[in-house]
């Protein structure tokens, strides 16, 4: 059992910053994705950091390498492919102080134990919000543009779209919008912050903003009903809980109006795909889906077809050289912890329930 004096060194503590040290520290991820985390120059920066334990990496805990490596870390890097952190690893790891994790959520792997031990806890997902805003973005304005449909005309027929290809849209055009944003999480704020560059009236939904916090983030609160109901684009950015799931429910599709914009780069679960399916391929609604339930769709799904639907394989996260963004996250939190302050995006338990 971690000591309360050991749990405040690095959770905010008033006590006086001990000087910088090398915190013994095992990288825990799968070892194909360690180039694409740590970039040469987050690479070099993590080895000025930490004491780095042998092996390098490790993506399971039940070699005698791995245990003899899991007996004396202080910090667990964690990433993608990480196996469960639970109460019978945390038995096997009595010098263990932090974990920090190189990707988005710790709920898919961490135990809520973790934190009745002491342990203080880190994510890179503000990192991970990043891309995802902006894909957000991206989707909303070639959306609205009805950039999917009028580009498949295009690609069939190999002539510019005429007067009555743009008169059978809804409506098209970003001037003057109405943007729904379900959820004011890291990934929706970051939205917000993003759709500053259009001229658009945001309506939020979230319980957890009061009309204070909303008048700082720039936006009108509202209930999901009124959002859905008058948005333009309704772009949903909630956690995956039991309280979200199926929140864009069938009468809440239904309350859209036509035209309307469904962007989902959140979780499936969160919309009724088959209730959102009918209004799609009546032509009633359009949407960009980076998620789907299930996922993915099965062949032959009418959604795979659509001309007013946009569907990518779950990407709008870090990919490719964002993946980088994750790595020096993680190395700069893990840096705070060896100077012995606190963590500029720490995980506190009582946030489990309402994040994803």
């Amino acid at each position: 059992m971690r000591t309360t004096e050991e749990a405040s060194a690095h959770s905010g503590s008033d006590a006086a910053a001990p000087s910088p040290r090398r915190p013994r520290t095992l990288l825990v991820m799968s070892p194909g994705l360690l180039d694409d985390v740590f970039p040469p120059p987050v690479r070099a920066r993590l080895e000025e950091t930490a004491d780095l334990l042998a092996p390098f990496v490790i993506s399971e805990f039940d070699s005698p390498e791995a245990a003899e490596a899991l007996g004396g870390a202080e910090v667990l890097l964690t990433g993608w492919g990480c196996p469960p952190v639970d109460a019978a690893l945390l038995d096997r790891t009595p010098a263990l102080r932090a974990v920090i994790h190189a990707a988005g959520t710790v709920k898919t792997f961490l135990s809520p134990v973790a934190f009745d031990r002491g342990i203080v806890v880190s994510s890179a997902a503000a990192a991970n919000a990043v891309p995802v805003a902006e894909f957000t973005l991206a989707a909303i304005i070639m959306g609205a543009k009805r950039v999917f449909p009028l580009a498949g005309l295009f690609r069939s027929r190999r002539t510019h779209r005429t007067g009555a290809d743009l008169d059978r849209q809804h409506w098209l055009g970003t001037h003057g919008l109405t943007i729904g944003v379900v959820g004011a999480s890291r990934i929706g704020r970051r939205v917000i912050e993003l759709l500053r560059v259009l001229d658009a009236e945001v309506l939020l939904y979230d319980p957890y903003v009061d009309r204070a916090e909303a008048e700082l983030l720039g936006v009108t609160p509202t209930d999901l009903d009124t959002l859905v109901a008058t948005s333009d684009v309704v772009t949903v950015h909630a956690p995956d809980t039991p309280e979200t799931r199926g929140i864009i429910d069938a009468r809440r599709i239904g309350l859209m109006r036509p035209g309307t914009l469904l962007v989902n780069t959140a979780r499936g679960r969160l919309v009724d795909t088959e209730a959102l399916t009918g209004h799609l391929v009546s032509g009633r609604l359009d949407a960009v889906l980076d998620v789907t339930s299930p996922e993915p769709l099965p062949h032959g799904h009418p959604l795979w077809d659509l001309p007013n639907v946009f569907l990518t394989p779950h990407l709008a996260g870090a990919q490719g050289n964002e993946v980088g963004r994750l790595g020096a996250l993680a190395v700069e939190e893990l840096a705070r912890y060896a100077r012995g302050t606190p963590f500029d995006h720490p995980v506190h338990r009582a946030d489990l329930g309402r994040i994803a």
